[in-house]
């Protein structure tokens, strides 16, 4: 780039780096001091920037965008990760949706993934937190959206806290599609309170409750329960969940869909 596009070059290294993290999961500060041959003191400062947008999280010298048992990874990373599974178990969710009908739509990237189907399903009312879905949704002809309000969280790019779950809670809709973090004995967990308490408001105010899991959410850990298994009319996983999990919800009556067309264990 010419020398006096130095703004244009910071921003070109940030991508950089966002997508080296997102790639990696995490990298050592140090390390992008060699990658992007970059002083420490700017590293920092870059990363500064994109913790500051919610994308990743900072500790010890280290940047990192995946996941841990306190800490969600940020919508822009989780929406690179599984995304045939995802869109696979969004096909099986929408035959669940029928026109005419009132829909809660979470902000995950698994019910996102619905977006691009529903058109073919109008008229409909969408109901969502997530402002990614809300500028996704808002073009599409015969579907009254309503985007709920409250405290905006970066990480997420949705709509949380008491002004969000209040407002849910005036409502009543047909279906809630929700996908969370982490499954752990049957029983599902999120990293963020307030992903749980907006979460449960769309829950409680649903005639039926729908799961979207893609198997890796059987592999990891969260700290705050949401509810079990059981509480959900449907479950839909995809074809790489392992038979021993799908036996064993079963046998305890979850009634599990196995989305067609994911890829194979």
């Amino acid at each position: 780039m010419p020398s006096d596009s130095r703004h244009a070059r910071q921003i070109a290294r940030r991508q950089l780096i966002a997508q080296a993290v997102i790639a990696e999961g995490s990298l050592r500060i140090e390390d992008l001091t060699e990658r992007f041959g970059i002083s420490l003191m700017t590293a920092h400062r870059d990363v500064d920037e994109l913790v500051s947008r919610g994308l990743f999280r900072k500790t010890r010298g280290v940047v990192s965008a995946a996941p841990t048992s306190l800490i969600e990874s940020s919508d822009v990373y989780r929406a690179t990760r599984q995304a045939r599974e995802k869109k696979a178990i969004a096909e099986a969710a929408m035959r669940f949706v029928e026109p005419g009908q009132a829909i809660f739509l979470d902000d995950s990237t698994t019910v996102q993934q619905m977006a691009a189907l529903l058109p073919a399903k109008v008229p409909l009312t969408a109901i969502t937190n997530s402002l990614v879905l809300i500028n996704e949704l808002k073009e599409i002809r015969d579907l009254t959206l309503i985007g709920l309000g409250g405290q905006l969280y970066n990480w997420c790019n949705a709509f949380m806290g008491h002004i969000t779950t209040s407002e849910i809670r005036r409502l009543r809709a047909d279906t809630a599609f929700i996908s969370m973090a982490a499954i752990t004995d049957d029983i599902v967990f999120h990293q963020s309170p307030e992903m749980v308490e907006t979460k449960r408001a769309m829950f409680d105010c649903a005639a039926r409750r729908i799961l979207l899991a893609d198997n890796t959410k059987f592999e990891r850990r969260a700290l705050h329960r949401f509810a079990e298994l059981t509480e959900f009319d449907v479950v839909i996983v995809d074809e790489a969940t392992p038979i021993a999990h799908l036996s064993r919800m079963r046998s305890k009556g979850v009634n599990v869909i196995v989305a067609e067309g994911s890829p194979q264990a």
